[in-house]
């Protein structure tokens, strides 16, 4: 990744001196349960990377109630509690899923008496008789490719306070929508949105995903490594959940493996790649901290934005 202007550059080494009590709050066992299929994350990437992140994000949050606070005084009027979002991006098979779990385990650690829910914006896809309707099977996970009134709906009704409101269900062994099964989000303290597009701002749109969330996260990689991540996990499934007949890919699973893989290349370089250079890529500079990967998921650099 190149310089960037408006970030502090911290190499490993010089992050982990940002917080340093000794005390992992985690097991092997909790890290195995929690990282995305085919990821890696040690004990180590915790201490050293993970527990400084969930330290800064601990000020942010009793910043952000502070302000609550304040702003409550300043308007005379009882603000409705209102959750501290955090979004985080990056490419498919980068590992911002296993970020998201392990920030969610950790804000549990750090406020067992408050709550903390993660939700996907893949529940927010068109299903896939709508995507083949509108002729978008070939883009999805592009930007038209998802209900962004309904996403953003769902955001304005979590962040306004409202009791209870509704995720959807995506299933990544059917490929699709799961029909009339949600995520139920009730008041959280704390809600983490994990999402490619959690940064991105439609051209339709006027009020994006990132109005609502009051930090950002971006998991970043060299797009010809992400490559190898895809390829190799898209090969390890092939050996176990896509095994399933009710697996959307268990026809290619049974079929050649040739053939399984030169389509999963051809995905990559004509859905995914394209789509990180043209969409996902593009918002980086977005995001309030980046965390930059080399080979093994090694986090090798962080970003900090300045303002």
């Amino acid at each position: 990744m190149e310089e960037q202007l408006n970030y502090y550059r911290f190499s490993r080494a010089q992050w982990q001196q940002f917080y340093r009590d000794g005390h992992v709050p985690l097991t092997a066992e909790n890290l195995h349960e929690i990282k995305a299929f085919n990821d890696q994350i040690s004990l180590q990437d915790v201490q050293e990377i993970y527990l400084p992140v969930a330290h800064l994000l601990q000020a942010k949050f009793e910043h952000y109630l502070s302000w609550r606070e304040t702003e409550s005084v300043f308007l005379r009027r009882q603000n409705k509690q209102s959750p501290f979002i955090i979004g985080v991006s990056g490419s498919v098979a980068v590992g911002k899923t296993t970020t998201a779990r392990l920030l969610e385990i950790l804000f549990k650690y750090l406020y067992p008496d408050r709550r903390t829910q993660l939700i996907t914006t893949d529940g927010f896809l068109y299903p896939n008789a709508e995507l083949k309707q509108k002729q978008l099977m070939e883009r999805k996970g592009f930007p038209e490719s998802y209900d962004m009134p309904r996403l953003i709906q769902f955001l304005n009704d979590v962040k306004s306070g409202q009791p209870l409101a509704k995720s959807p269900v995506y299933s990544h062994q059917t490929y699709d929508i799961v029909p009339n099964r949600y995520h139920v989000i009730t008041h959280p303290d704390i809600l983490i949105v994990e999402g490619i597009n959690v940064l991105q701002l439609p051209t339709n749109q006027h009020i994006y995903i990132s109005d609502f969330t009051d930090f950002s996260v971006y998991v970043d990689a060299d797009a010809d490594l992400v490559e190898t991540w895809y390829l190799d996990r898209f090969e390890a499934l092939m050996k176990t959940a896509f095994q399933d007949p009710k697996n959307y890919f268990y026809p290619w699973a049974i079929g050649s493996h040739a053939d399984a893989m030169a389509m999963a290349k051809r995905v990559w370089r004509d859905v995914d790649l394209k789509n990180l250079n043209d969409y996902i890529l593009p918002t980086r500079n977005r995001a309030d901290l980046i965390l930059h990967k080399v080979a093994q998921h090694r986090i090798d650099t962080i970003y900090f934005r300045k303002y």
